[in-house]
């Protein structure tokens, strides 16, 4: 008799101990997959058994049972520790849905808040798993549409009452995001507001998966600085340079309306008031979601700036870094 055990008891091992097998034919891959299974179609099982660790339980499945049970059959038979997942990838789908959605509360917050919210949730879920989330901001409902729509997550429903905002996104393991989906920004600019709007974009494009890669270049450079002065050798005209610059993202002034400082002091306490990231928690965001933040190292020797007065997480490159993260992007924006 086959060896087998619920969806709901495999669910709680411990998957270090563990390998989970998907004999399933390549097509059906498609339909979505059990996360952390590898995937050995039933014929091929008898050649990959040096990829199979015989010290671990073997846990296999197909769409239904029938040829999971078969191959489990073969690896008993060579002495593996070797169970059948009852019910296959269907019954997978179904406990799965049938689960509680996680509920996540957007009110009150703004653009990227909300989308953060809902990628990060969903990253943790299994695929079949639901969110449901309530936010207050208009532009959501017009986000999440294209999230679900560009991620391959499903939106199961969007409806506005009393004007909140409510959706019902469903997980789907899709493959993967193709290479040439990336996006890649040059940061020219040193003015709040475009610094502001540059990583509300990184961060709404990293929650879709996208890779992001943000190359900083003359003005752009004192995005980047620390705050407080580093102790460094400099010529008499770095000195001047790094005198003149505004040294982090709180001395950046506005593009428009600076008025001796008072504007970008009346920006940020309106982001405040209206639940939207401060620019210093835009920038922790994105390199926590893997924003990869490039500083020019040509504009640096021009502009007197060394590797220590940066900001941790910065890397340094030249325009071979950019080209080369342009070529594999479809937008490249110059800010």
């Amino acid at each position: 008799m086959t060896n087998t055990i619920t969806i709901e008891e495999y669910l709680n091992e411990e998957s270090n101990t563990t390998i989970l097998i998907d004999v399933r034919d390549k097509e059906e891959l498609n339909l979505g997959k059990i996360e952390n299974s590898i995937h050995i179609p039933l014929e091929e099982i008898s050649y990959n058994l040096d990829s199979i660790d015989k010290n671990k339980k073997i846990y296999i499945y197909c769409k239904t049972g029938k040829r999971s049970n078969e191959a489990v059959e073969q690896l008993s038979e060579l002495g593996y520790d070797a169970y059948t997942l009852e019910g296959g990838y269907e019954a997978y789908k179904n406990h799965v849905s049938s689960l509680e959605p996680v509920k996540i509360d957007a009110k009150g917050e703004m653009c990227p808040g909300p989308i953060i919210k809902v990628a990060d949730t969903i990253k943790e879920l299994r695929d079949g798993q639901k969110v449901y989330v309530e936010a207050t901001e208009d532009a959501f409902e017009s986000d999440i549409k294209i999230w679900a729509e560009r991620t391959g997550n499903n939106l199961e429903s969007l409806k506005i009452e009393d004007g909140i905002i409510k959706a019902v996104i469903q997980k789907i393991d899709k493959p993967q995001i193709p290479a040439d989906n990336d996006k890649t920004f040059v940061v020219f600019s040193g003015d709040l507001d475009k610094t502001i709007a540059a990583f509300i974009i990184a961060n709404g494009a990293a929650s879709m998966g996208r890779d992001v890669t943000m190359f900083f270049t003359f003005w752009g450079l004192n995005i980047l600085r620390r705050p407080e002065k580093v102790s460094v050798k400099k010529t008499l005209i770095e000195k001047a340079f790094g005198f003149m610059m505004p040294r982090g993202t709180k001395k950046l002034g506005l593009s428009r309306m600076q008025m001796a400082g008072a504007g970008p002091r009346m920006i940020r306490s309106i982001m405040d008031s209206k639940g939207i990231l401060s620019l210093e928690e835009l920038v922790e965001t994105a390199k926590e979601h893997g924003v990869r933040l490039v500083a020019c190292q040509m504009s640096m020797d021009i502009m007197g700036i060394h590797k220590e007065e940066l900001i941790d997480g910065v890397e340094l490159g030249g325009v071979s870094t950019f080209i080369g993260s342009g070529e594999k992007s479809d937008m490249s924006l110059f800010i």
